[in-house]
């Protein structure tokens, strides 16, 4: 325990008041000797960072309730990396900073449902830089980040009836996997299109009898 608290730059009751209050796990003991780890190192730096960005003991020990409740990145990525997007790595005191006051248990437990966000260790692993960003300058904007996670949700439903109905198409008139992925571009093209004349018509109704659309009813059949 001296040890770890020399390499966090902290004293030993502090590193034991951690402890009782579960921030971090119990040490590996052998008979009458504790041992830390970097992964007990790592989460007092994250403390120490969390700290100093305004959050309270409380609120992190929620965080890092919601954190290690999430889903590990091999299981998001299932299938595999993501052929266009770029998945980003990140310490809890970095998404803190994308997302200044609202990276909160109730917001990161929506993103690791939805698996935006998955753990690898003692990083935070996003599933796409463009999401990332795109999220983080809508909250700049003033858009509160829960209200970006629930119209990223609402998203999900339309974009995944989408890309059914491109796939479906395109497995159709094509012959093999290669091929359809050569219309992928010209798929995104029309979904795109659509989208911006579909934004126009909204945007210049009336805001006040503007409502969002529910997920689409399911096919019969």
């Amino acid at each position: 325990m001296e040890e770890l608290a020399r390499e966090a730059g902290i004293t030993v009751r502090t590193v034991r008041f951690y402890r009782e209050r579960g921030l971090i796990r119990p040490p590996r003991r052998e008979g009458r000797i504790a041992w830390y780890d970097d992964h007990h190192l790592a989460r007092l730096r994250t403390i120490a960072g969390l700290l100093e960005r305004g959050h309270t003991l409380t609120g992190i020990a929620h965080l890092a309730t919601a954190f290690e409740s999430g889903r590990d990145v091999g299981e998001v990525l299932g299938l595999g990396e993501p052929t266009e997007e770029t998945p980003v790595r990140l310490s809890p005191e970095e998404l803190a900073d994308y997302f200044e006051g609202e990276v909160t248990p109730e917001n990161l437990r929506a993103a690791l449902d939805l698996g935006y966000l998955a753990t690898d260790g003692d990083e935070i692993v996003h599933i796409s830089r463009r999401l990332l960003d795109v999220s983080a300058a809508l909250v700049r904007e003033g858009v509160p980040l829960a209200a970006v996670l629930d119209a990223a949700r609402r998203v999900r439903v339309h974009a995944d009836a989408l890309a059914g109905l491109f796939a479906a198409v395109l497995r159709a008139h094509t012959t093999t996997t290669t091929d359809a992925e050569k219309l992928r571009p010209l798929a995104k093209s029309v979904v795109e299109a659509e989208f911006s004349l579909a934004l126009d018509r909204h945007l210049r109704t009336d805001p006040e009898a503007a409502t969002p659309p529910g997920p689409p009813e399911p096919a019969d059949g």
